[in-house]
């Protein structure tokens, strides 16, 4: 072998390392390391938040995930709480923390206050949540990331409105949300 050809031949092979370290690092992609984070594929995260301040995810509408949100009085006590999806599945437990498309969790809340996460289409919420008077049962998706699913802005979000009066037995019949983006509250 020639000194030309050894020199060639290193060259080459330490530049594939080189090549091969880079790409095994990122390059400086971003990430939990460090950089600035990639771009998601997912919609555009807004500077403004939900009232629990987790920043808006905003999405083509005609994307968009929906949710309807019943609510009805159990004989046993409480109330059932069934949520309608549509364009939008809910994440198995333990899912990766990235957006994807139509793909997370809901939250459910109370005049509000979060009680719940749900990655199922149905909950018990229990009697002592929702005492006497008028409530505002909300469902609004999250996107595994954390941020909130939104369109022109606004959460998408559903909120049923139920009355509790002295006994469960004297609610009213279901409730159910009308599925479309609404303020928070």
């Amino acid at each position: 072998m020639t000194r030309t050809s050894w020199t060639r031949s290193s060259l080459a092979a330490l530049a594939a390392c080189v090549l091969l370290s880079c790409a095994a690092a990122g390059c400086g992609t971003g990430g939990p390391d460090g950089g600035t984070a990639a771009p998601s594929p997912v919609g555009k995260v807004l500077d403004g938040t939900d009232g629990g301040g987790r920043h808006l995810r905003e999405v083509a509408e005609e994307d968009a995930p929906e949710v309807g949100v019943e609510v009805t009085p159990e004989s046993g006590g409480g109330w059932e709480v069934r949520l309608t999806f549509r364009r939008f599945h809910c994440s198995a437990p333990g899912a990766g923390p990235e957006a994807a498309p139509g793909r997370g969790l809901a939250h459910l809340f109370v005049d509000g206050r979060r009680v719940a996460r749900l990655r199922a289409h149905e909950y018990h919420l229990p009697g002592r949540l929702v005492p006497h008077g008028t409530h505002h049962v909300t469902a609004r998706l999250y996107a595994d990331d954390g941020t909130v699913w939104a369109v022109h802005g606004e959460p998408v979000q559903s909120t049923a409105d139920i009355t509790v009066s002295g006994t469960e037995a004297d609610a009213p019949g279901p409730s159910a949300g009308t599925g479309t983006p609404t303020p928070a509250t």
